[in-house]
């Protein structure tokens, strides 16, 4: 199924943009001799997927130069279609557009056990999960695809964590892109800049949010 949806968006795409690069999981990158970039992830959760538990992601987003202009996370199985041209972010469904609304809602937070783990020396995000304080102020989840990270921008979580070099991550990429477009609170386990330092990724739906993953993040890190 992976490799039978990423033939189906690059037909799509080398159609429509013939000169654009395209780096799929899949398949790696074609030699279009265009500035821009797509990044393909044509199933993520793919375990979830074949496990038969419909937790799945379709990641497409277009890189310009160093900006991500197009971002969409789609949810093939709900028929749910987040995505973001730059300007706000919204949620296609049954052919009508809605904006996306962070909120911390009920305070669940989504934390990444998948590898790899470049910090595991000093930060392991299953390490939280033991932590008294962490679960008393949220509620962690386990969903293992980044559709989670496109619920952070819809409201339906109030934050993610994980580990990892993100930058141009055809995982990553459309779900940054998108909690950066519904005005999210997205940084590195350091709560820099996302894509510098430690790098890793916290993205809140508020600064609070942030700030008491951060403190819980940091905690960890020195421990």
């Amino acid at each position: 199924m992976d490799l039978a949806a990423e033939r189906v968006i690059r037909k799509v795409l080398r159609e429509a943009y013939p000169r654009d690069v395209i780096l799929g999981e899949e398949y790696g990158a074609n030699t279009g001799n265009g500035s821009r970039t797509w990044l393909v992830d044509p199933l993520c959760g793919t375990v979830n997927y074949g496990a038969q538990t419909p937790l799945v992601a379709v990641n497409i987003a277009l890189r310009a130069a160093r900006d991500v202009i197009v971002a969409v996370s789609a949810d093939p199985l709900f028929g749910e279609v987040f995505w973001t041209s730059g300007s706000g972010a919204f949620l296609r469904r049954d052919g009508r557009d809605e904006p996306l609304v962070p909120g911390a809602g009920d305070r669940l937070v989504d934390v990444n056990l998948d590898p790899p783990f470049p910090n595991a020396v000093s930060f392991r995000a299953a390490r939280m999960l033991v932590d008294g304080a962490f679960t008393d102020d949220f509620r962690p989840r386990v969903v293992s695809t980044t559709l989670a990270l496109a619920w952070v921008a819809a409201g339906r979580r109030a934050a993610y964590i994980t580990d990892g070099h993100l930058r141009d991550s055809v995982h990553f990429t459309s779900g940054i892109a998108l909690c950066q477009a519904a005005g999210c609170v997205v940084t590195n386990l350091a709560g820099q800049a996302v894509h510098t330092g430690i790098q890793g990724l916290v993205a809140a739906s508020d600064p609070e949010t942030h700030q008491g993953l951060i403190d819980l993040v940091t905690r960890h890190r020195k421990d």
